[in-house]
């Protein structure tokens, strides 16, 4: 059930939480399934709800820095530095778990990723639950992230009892998440903050593409609709058919006439194309086309995190 978030509603999903339970909630990404990050039996509903494998990591919410040092083993200067200029806000950070997570949360790694969400709800509904929250997002596996509480019902009805409506996310796009090393930082899936901005404040941000699953968002393919992606270069090449929808990069003049147009935003803005990417994913997807054609967008800024749940996307159909 859709409950608003208010006082009384976050309380009751923070009671549900300390007793096992998983919940759906906002935070400024997408919507997340949470549990107790230090119950390992209600970890494990997470993954049977959302049908994940279990080699596939979650990330563990946290609502303080002194809840940050429960959870890790180590917190070098270079994560202090990114906590400072990032959180609460879009950032993961992969560091050395301590040994108060359970092994289901980080699928057997001896790390853990960590992140502190800015929105308000998922801030009162840690601190209302008094313990971390595990949490991927709350829809089924592989499939379509939610940016609304109606995203979430949709998707996965009446297996979560409370979903918290905390409005549409504002970022839209899961958090940018980076593994904290002796030789550096790793990125390990592009998202929320550009990587330029982190390597204007912590230096050189390396992008390996390892084989092995450290993180979530790193298989092959994720955050598909039902329908079918195809990117591209040039939509004025696409067949006008009303069977097909296309997803724009900003708004202007098309001779379509029967092909279903969706704006990522106004003018270009990156921001603003984030925030309405999964809406336009959903909106097109409900109408069961054949084909969703998305155009390509510029690689600089939030448009590497865009164009990664794109080409993701795609690869579900190849």
């Amino acid at each position: 059930m859709i409950y608003p978030a208010t006082e009384t509603f976050i309380h009751e999903a923070a009671h549900s939480i300390r007793l096992g339970g998983v919940v759906a909630f906002p935070t400024e990404t997408v919507y997340g399934l949470g549990a107790n990050a230090l119950n390992a039996e209600a970890v494990a509903k997470i993954f049977e709800i959302k049908q994940r494998p279990f080699f596939d990591p979650l990330i563990v919410h946290v609502a303080s820095h002194e809840m940050t040092r429960e959870v890790v083993a180590t917190l070098p200067d270079i994560a202090l530095r990114c906590m400072k200029a990032f959180w609460p806000g879009p950032l993961t950070l992969v560091l050395p778990k301590s040994a108060i997570i359970p092994q289901i949360v980080t699928a057997g790694l001896d790390t853990v990723a960590v992140r502190m969400p800015e929105h308000e709800v998922a801030q009162k509904l840690i601190h209302a639950s008094g313990v971390p929250i595990a949490a991927p997002s709350a829809n089924p596996f592989g499939y379509l992230s939610p940016t609304t509480a109606e995203h979430v019902f949709s998707q996965l009805g009446d297996k979560v009892e409370i979903i918290l409506d905390g409005g549409k996310c504002p970022v839209g796009v899961e958090s940018t998440i980076i593994k904290i090393e002796d030789e550096g930082i790793v990125l390990l899936r592009y998202g929320g903050i550009p990587v330029e901005d982190i390597e204007a404040v912590a230096g050189k941000v390396s992008v390996i593409r390892k084989q092995e699953v450290e993180a979530p968002g790193q298989l092959p393919y994720h955050y598909a609709p039902e329908t079918k992606i195809v990117l591209v270069k040039d939509v004025s090449k696409i067949p006008d058919d009303s069977s097909y929808g296309i997803i724009m990069y900003k708004k202007r003049d098309v001779a379509f006439k029967n092909i279903h147009i969706m704006y990522l935003s106004d003018d270009g803005d990156l921001r603003q194309a984030a925030a309405n990417l999964f809406t336009c994913l959903h909106a097109l997807d409900a109408l069961r086309l054949s084909v969703i054609y998305a155009e390509e967008i510029p690689e600089i800024g939030l448009g590497k995190a865009i164009m990664d749940r794109l080409k993701k996307a795609q690869a579900r159909h190849s």
